[in-house]
Parts: C-alpha cells; structure tokens; sequence
C-alpha cells in the first residue's frame, strides 16, 4: 500500500537549501516528516532559513560550497554526525551565470556555471551515495532544467551544465540501482524566483517585467511554476511511494517544452 508520500524517520541532505526552490522543499520535507540538513554557501540566507524554523528540531543547517571537494565530504560527514545517516539527497544547488552569446562569454563565467552546477553535482554524488549504500539504500534527486533538454541563446553555459546534470543521473541510476539507491532528476520550467528573475533581466536589460510576460505567453499553463510546485515533485520521489522510478528525467514546466 502507498504511503501518501510521508518522509517520516527519513533523512534529507538538500543543497542549494536557501535558494527559492530548495527552501520550499526543506519545508515540505519537514511537513512531510524528514529531518533536514540544508547546506548552502549563502551564510546570510541559511542563518534566515534557519531562523524561519527557530523552534523546529528537524532541521539543521550547515555552511558549506558544493564545489569545493573538502568542503562536500566535510557537510556529508557533519550530516552523519548529526543524523548517523542519509536517506535522500536533493542535489540542488547552482547557479544561472551572466547572459551572452557564445562568442562573448566569458570564459571565467562559463567554468564558475560548469563548477557548480556540473562539478558539485558529480561531488555531490561521490561523496553521499557511498553514505546512503552504507545504509542500505535512498533516494537521490539532481536538480537539471528544460535548459537540459533544448537550447536557449544567451545561457550555452547554463544549457551545457544543465544536460551535463541528465548525463550524470543517468551513469548514478546504472550504477547504483542494484543498491538500493535510486537516482532520478528534476527538470523544471521558468519558476518564479531570483534565479528568473536575474535571466529576465540578463535576457531584456531594464525589461524584465516585459519578457516575463513574453515568457509566460510561450507556456500553455500561461504563467510561471511556483517553488512549491516543484517541492511537490522532489518529495514523490524522495517517497516510498516513488520507489520504482528510476533513472527518469521528470518535466516540470507547465508544457513549455511540448512544441
């Protein structure tokens, strides 16, 4: 029998925990009944995260940059401190990078985009799925895009380290299956957030009201994805409930992609 999706006794790690999508996900986490260890870079965003669950036991949070090798073994090995385990992994965190063509892009802005949200993810993994096999097995989750799956002038950094995020779902699942641990990736559509807003801004200087509208217009949902929304999706399959998805790329975009 399904369990309605309950995280009770369960153990989260989630990256890019102060960020609009993962801190709708700590909370539903919570909701649903895990306790959460966030990590972000941002000190000032996690002492606010974690100042919005003053009273809240199951929730710890713990400075620390996905891109470096020292500082992910270091969080993984203070979650195990603090829990003895881990059962899911939200590997979220990453950044949008500037907007320009191929020819203008920076090269130093393209490897900090691919440090991130490339290298982290690949850290992410090395370092917390020998913890969860130790276990007996979870669930991990890796934060891709519909930047993933097409192509968008302006964001070729953003776009690469995004399908790079799909390849690297894909070799974790054909890993790590026969473990016990299941490796799934979400792939979000413009969703309001910081993140968007700094695309729209990059994409339309001084217009970013006018291209949210141009963008909302393309998507047949006719507005953009709430964090919630996408918190929604990262609990299903962090869940009992999604214990037979394995290996998928799931679209969460409202149908942008669907022409």
């Amino acid at each position: 029998m399904l369990d309605s999706n309950r995280l009770d006794g369960k153990i989260a790690l989630v990256t890019g925990a102060a960020g609009a999508i993962g801190a709708a996900t700590v909370r539903l986490m919570i909701a649903h009944g895990a306790r959460v260890v966030a990590v972000d870079r941002d000190r000032e965003a996690l002492r606010r995260l974690h100042d919005a669950f003053a009273a809240e036991p199951n929730l710890s949070t713990v400075e620390g940059d996905v891109t470096d090798e020292g500082s992910v073994a270091g969080f993984v090995a203070r979650a195990r401190e603090l829990t003895g385990r881990i059962d899911i992994f939200f590997n979220n965190a990453g950044v949008e990078g500037p907007v320009r063509p191929i020819a203008e892009y920076p090269l130093e802005d393209f490897r900090r985009v691919l440090d991130v949200n490339v290298v982290g993810v690949f850290l992410g993994l090395k370092h917390v799925i020998p913890v969860m096999a130790a276990g007996g097995g979870g669930a991990v989750i890796n934060t891709s895009s519909v930047a993933g799956l097409t192509g968008t002038p302006g964001i070729c950094a953003y776009n690469a380290s995004k399908h790079a995020v799909i390849g690297l779902t894909r070799s974790a699942a054909a890993e790590w299956g026969g473990r016990g641990i299941r490796v799934n990736s979400i792939n979000p559509g413009p969703i309001a957030s910081r993140m968007m807003t700094s695309l729209e801004e990059g994409l339309s200087p001084g217009h970013a009201d006018q291209m949210r509208a141009q963008f909302s217009a393309m998507i047949p949902a006719l507005r953009y994805g709430e964090p919630e929304e996408v918190a929604a999706l990262v609990a299903f399959l962090a869940s009992e409930d999604a214990r037979y998805i394995h290996g998928a790329v799931f679209v969460l975009d409202g149908g942008f992609t669907v022409s």
